[in-house]
């Protein structure tokens, strides 16, 4: 069975930081670039139309769709088959566990489930580092991936790495092992 990694958290709880220090260790792993629709940042993403949303959404080609930020966010059959399709492990980044149970009935794979977590005002730092417009938004998204995890306790995850502990590569480092691959 095909392999993939999701990193769930929080805005600004290391997803991208991460996934770079993951690539860097093994270029087979790649971030999976969600499907957006809307303004603002494109970095990571590809950018999409409402056309081909209703394309995918007629084709039953959406595996998950998040509304945030003005924008939808997807996670697509056609990406993710574009993805293992070129030999690579897909890094999917999520902050719903709705996206995650989606993907784990959606689209058969080995799923690693990481959980990245940091204080609240963590992420409000981060956020104000980084130069985001939105740091009202997104702190408001961290309130909701923590009331997601107390509604959901019976998620099992393969870890759960606290980033403002531990460094990016360390992180990636146990997160390449878990998967049971050579770091």
């Amino acid at each position: 069975m095909k392999n993939g990694i999701i990193l769930y958290g929080p805005p600004a709880s290391g997803k991208d930081t991460i996934t770079a220090a993951l690539v860097e260790q093994d270029p087979q792993l790649v971030q999976f670039a969600r499907l957006k629709i809307g303004e603002g940042r494109s970095q990571g993403y590809r950018m999409g139309t409402i056309e081909q949303l209703h394309q995918l959404e007629a084709a039953g080609n959406v595996i998950y769709r998040n509304d945030r930020y003005n924008s939808i966010y997807l996670v697509d059959r056609p990406g993710l088959d574009a993805v293992f399709a070129a030999g690579q492990i897909p890094i999917v980044h999520l902050g719903q566990i709705a996206g995650i149970n989606a993907l784990a009935t959606g689209y058969p794979t080995a799923w690693l489930t990481v959980q990245l977590n940091c204080p609240r005002a963590v992420t409000e730092q981060r956020s104000a580092l980084r130069g985001d417009t939105d740091t009202q938004a997104r702190l408001a998204a961290w309130d909701a991936t923590a009331a997601d995890l107390q509604a959901n306790p019976e998620v099992e995850w393969a870890l759960h790495l606290r980033t403002d502990q531990q460094p990016a590569l360390e992180s990636a480092q146990a997160i390449i092992k878990a998967l049971g691959r050579v770091g």
